[in-house]
């Protein structure tokens, strides 16, 4: 499903992520373990297209995303790739059914009302479809992220330290969620994080170190 071969990546100069090499098949459940500052988010970016790396492959689905230009790059991602940020980016000004319906139109698909109350209802969120971001407890708000990140049924879902900041009861349900969803759509689930609580749940692991 991904293939990373030789990958770096430097800020200013300095190395920060070193991924000699990781191969995920369709379907499996990753888990993305280290410290802060062992380049957890800048893999999951480099994996998401939204980086491109200093060195090195990195294919999704049969295509090299380090190819493609911008334009491509980003109708790839909205088809195929499904990512959840540590800071939701929900928009503000919009309801959260055009949330997830303008994640549609940005992948160049054809917009679907019923495959966004299908997902909505799906997280049980079909009452708040005509709801604000500011309107949404943080719960509801992360499983919008969550609707958003899958509606357009992707490949590849990614999401980013998804349960640190959670008691043990919300950890199990955020990981809940993320498992079922990307179950629902094939998808294979990344989940990058340092909370050692998930790590019995995922059978792949992959552990970054702290770059000197």
């Amino acid at each position: 499903m991904f293939l990373v071969q030789n990958l770096k990546h430097a800020y200013n100069g300095v190395e920060v992520l070193s991924v000699p090499a990781m191969q995920a098949e369709q379907g499996a459940r990753w888990l993305v373990l280290g410290p802060s500052g062992s380049g957890k988010t800048t893999l999951l970016h480099i994996l998401a297209g939204i980086l491109k790396p200093a060195a090195g492959k990195v294919e999704v689905a049969g295509t090299d995303v380090t190819r493609l230009d911008a334009a491509a790059l980003d109708r790839f991602r909205g088809r195929h790739i499904g990512i959840v940020m540590q800071r939701l980016h929900l928009i503000g000004s919009l309801t959260v059914m055009n949330n997830l319906s303008l994640a549609q139109y940005l992948a160049g698909v054809a917009q679907d009302g019923s495959r966004v109350r299908e997902v909505l209802a799906s997280l049980d969120l079909a009452d708040k479809a005509d709801a604000y971001p500011h309107e949404l407890s943080f719960g509801q708000a992360q499983r919008v992220a969550v609707a958003r990140a899958v509606v357009n049924r992707p490949q590849l879902l990614l999401a980013d330290e998804p349960t640190s900041n959670l008691d043990d009861a919300r950890c199990a349900q955020a990981y809940g969620l993320l498992e079922s969803q990307a179950r629902a759509c094939g998808a294979t689930l990344v989940i990058a994080t340092h909370d050692q609580r998930i790590k019995t749940r995922m059978s792949n692991h992959y552990e970054l170190k702290a770059q000197p």
